[in-house]
């Protein structure tokens, strides 16, 4: 290191962003996240014993990925290099392992290549480590806001242990940020700051578990507040307000917590609770999330999960889709919220869903079995002379439009997949069923006494 880079180094150091400076340096000052890294856990033990293998770090923004990796960093006897998949190209990924391949070969070290926003890497750049993963030349740490089962490659997952971080508590936010306005060595004590607990109840609960946005709003607090009388800097909720923006809502379209939302929706439709369903209605909305795509959940939920117990969830499912499109928001939302609820309060029955499911894996377990003659077509020359349709019975030349013949093939005799349940209009279709088959039965009865 020559002059200028101390000099450059030193003056980052003192000027980097609070949250920076802030960062912890050992496992005892990381907050929250004691689910992964408390005393008795798996990775506390790994990173103590300096015996880690390739891990992926997931969770939402300032829970503290790049905290643990530095953390890593500060603790490993291993060679540790980073490189950020949003700038990181072939030939940075080439150099990383030319280098690793020499600390290997001449001096026996490992090498840790930490990767931030690794689900920026494309499946071609994420296939280009795996083999060095694979035979030890690097060891992986990757971060990503994104779920990795959906972003990362199987085989680098496959290869790793995943740590999802969670939002950090909102009571070790409050402590962070008096260690940031009253720390004098790492914080910014110096400038004679102080800050009102119901400030630090307000920037604790907006920054929604994101300590790095909390610290961010801290940070602007005190370079642009004038001092007071009393010659302090004071960050009153009045401060902390204009400091902060309004917390966004935590849906990417793109990740993990759109895919959370979603799978909330569509169980409080099915679990029928129509105040969940319109509330997670509501969080789609004001996230933007685009009305197609609801009114689509919406119509599998109708028929998936209310099926024939009310035929008509169906049809409203699919109305309200064909609204949308033309109305469009934000009256849009109406519709959505009727169909919603609908569905919600429905009778439901998944049998039908079964239905199919069950079939499918019959088909999948017995093949192609021969369909029965009297059911193949017969409406082409040389049909009779195959048998084809020989024997069919036309069901609506008999009472109640049923007859007894053998539609499934015969090696599936007597096998039911629809069972109509006790809700709804399936009562209906249970109670018709048993009845026809019934008469159909007696008349056959009837006919061979005759």
């Amino acid at each position: 290191m020559d002059l200028f880079d101390y000099m450059r180094e030193t003056t980052k150091k003192k000027e980097s962003p609070l949250a920076s400076r802030l960062r912890p340096k050992t496992l005892e000052e990381v907050v929250g996240q004691q689910h992964i890294i408390g005393k008795d856990k798996l990775l506390y033990r790994a990173i103590k014993a300096d015996k880690l293998s390739s891990i992926i770090f997931y969770g939402p923004p300032g829970t503290g990925k790049t905290t643990l990796a530095k953390v890593i960093a500060n603790t490993t006897s291993a060679n540790f290099t980073q490189i950020n998949a949003t700038v990181a190209g072939k030939k940075d990924m080439e150099e990383v392992v030319r280098q690793a391949k020499d600390n290997q070969g001449m001096y026996g070290k490992k090498t840790i290549l930490f990767v931030d926003e690794i689900h920026r890497f494309n499946k071609g750049q994420q296939d280009y480590l795996l083999p060095f993963v694979e035979d030890g030349t690097l060891i992986l740490i990757g971060a990503t806001t994104e779920n990795p089962y959906f972003e990362v490659n199987g085989a680098l997952i496959s290869r790793s242990v995943i740590f999802e971080l969670k939002p950090i508590p909102r009571e070790a936010i409050k402590e962070l940020l008096k260690k940031a306005v009253y720390d004098t060595d790492r914080g910014m004590g110096a400038y004679n700051g102080t800050i009102d607990e119901d400030a630090l109840d307000f920037l604790a609960d907006i920054s929604g578990g994101d300590a790095r946005h909390a610290l961010n709003a801290i940070e602007l607090g005190i370079m642009t507040t004038e001092p007071g009388p009393d010659g302090k800097i004071h960050i009153t909720l009045d401060v902390a307000q204009q400091c902060i923006q309004k917390r966004a809502a935590r849906y990417d379209k793109n990740g993990d917590n759109h895919y959370d939302t979603i799978s909330a929706f569509i169980k409080s439709m099915r679990g029928s609770d129509p105040d969940a369903a319109v509330y997670y209605l509501a969080r789609m909305l004001n996230a933007g999330e685009s009305v197609t795509f609801i009114a689509r959940r919406i119509m599998i939920c109708a028929s998936e999960d209310v099926g024939n117990a009310d035929p008509q969830a169906l049809v409203m499912a699919v109305n309200a889709s064909l609204a949308v499109e033309r109305v469009g928001m934000p009256e849009a939302q109406i519709i959505l919220a009727q169909a919603v609820t609908y569905i919600a309060t429905a009778p439901k029955s998944n049998r039908s869903c079964e239905a199919v499911f069950q079939a499918m894996q019959e088909v999948q377990a017995t093949g192609d079995l021969p369909i029965p003659a009297h059911l193949q077509d017969a409406h082409y020359k040389g049909a009779a002379k195959l048998g084809h349709g020989t024997g069919y019975k036309y069901a609506h030349d008999y009472p109640n439009d049923y007859v007894e013949q053998q539609y499934l093939p015969y090696e599936l005799s007597g096998r039911e997949f629809y069972q109509p349940s006790g809700n709804g209009y399936e009562v209906k279709i249970r109670e018709h069923m048993a009845r026809i088959k019934k008469e159909a039965a007696e008349a056959s009865s009837e006919n061979k006494e005759s």
